[in-house]
C-alpha cells in the first residue's frame, strides 16, 4: 500500500480507509470489481478501471482534513502562493498537478506557507538561524499573529538584559 491511502492493483490506484495506511491488505478482483480486505474483512469495493495509472478514490476513505479541503479549488492555493511570490505559485502548481487529486498536495503547500510565516517571524525577531526557524515551526509560533513593535515604543526590559555596552564588540549586525 502507498502512503496516500491507495493500493496499487493492475497499474491503477484504489483507495482504502486512510486509517489503514501501511497496513497489509488483500486484493481480490473480478472482471468488473476490485475488493480490498484487511484481516479478512472487506474494507473497500471499487468498480475495476480498465485504464492505466488511474486513481479511484471513495470520499469517505480520505482523512477529515482532505475532505474539508475538497471545498477548496486548487486556484485558491495557487492565488495564496502568488501573494508570496511567482516562484512559490509555480511550485504550488507543480505540486498540485503531480497529484492524482489536487487536495493530496494541499498539505505540502500549507507547509510551505508555514515556512514563509516562520521566516517573517524570525526576521522580525532578528533570529536569523536555522534553529530559530525550526523552533518557531515546532512551537507553532508561525500561527500566532505578529504584532511588530510600534514606532517610538520603549525597548523590552528584562532582568537578564545586559545592555548594549555588554555586547558592543564592533559593528552591529543584522539578519
Amino acid at each position: 500500500m502507498r502512503v496516500d491511502y491507495h493500493v496499487v492493483f493492475d497499474e491503477n490506484f484504489y483507495s482504502v480507509p486512510y486509517t489503514l495506511v501501511q497496513q497489509i491488505v488483500e486484493v481480490r478482483s473480478t472482471p468488473t470489481t476490485v475488493e480490498i480486505f484487511h484481516k479478512g474483512t472487506r474494507i473497500a469495493s471499487h468498480l475495476r478501471s480498465r485504464g492505466r495509472g488511474q486513481t479511484i478514490t471513495q470520499g469517505e476513505h480520505r482523512p477529515k482534513s482532505h475532505q474539508a479541503h475538497l471545498e477548496w479549488p486548487p486556484s485558491r492555493m495557487v492565488n495564496w502562493a502568488r501573494s508570496i511570490g511567482p516562484n512559490t505559485a509555480q511550485l504550488f502548481e507543480r505540486i498540485l498537478n503531480e497529484k492524482p487529486h489536487p487536495e493530496m498536495g494541499y498539505r505540502s503547500c500549507l507547509g510551505i506557507i508555514r515556512l514563509e510565516a516562520a521566516a517573517e517571524r524570525a526576521l522580525l525577531a532578528q533570529a536569523c538561524r536555522y534553529q530559530s526557524v525550526k523552533s518557531i515551526l515546532k512551537n507553532s509560533l508561525d500561527a500566532v499573529p505578529l504584532s511588530p513593535p510600534q514606532p517610538g515604543s520603549p525597548p523590552l526590559t528584562h532582568d537578564n538584559v545586559r545592555g548594549a555596552e555588554y555586547f558592543d564588540q564592533g559593528e552591529p549586525t543584522s539578519c
